[in-house]
């Protein structure tokens, strides 16, 4: 394991700039943004069609007690 992980920090990368990078056109995002905004006009209108209701009361508040084992050294 140690020889082969020699060998491979010896090794050189290369990269090739000699063509230009390869980019996308913008007619693939199209659908994508269609989505989106039918996504988000989904939303807005849920938003829009949400019903105002009103929380519950608070609980009033409990006390509880914790009944720990005594140590030994304690009466």
């Amino acid at each position: 394991m140690q020889g082969k992980r020699l060998d491979m920090q010896k090794q050189q990368i290369e990269i090739d700039f000699t063509e230009p990078p390869i980019l996308c056109s913008r007619g693939r995002g199209q659908p994508r943004l269609t989505r989106a905004r039918w996504w988000f006009a989904q939303m807005r209108r849920v938003v829009d069609q949400a019903w105002d209701w009103n929380a519950e009361p608070r609980a009033r508040p409990e006390q509880t007690y914790l009944e720990l084992a005594r140590s030994q050294g304690q009466p």
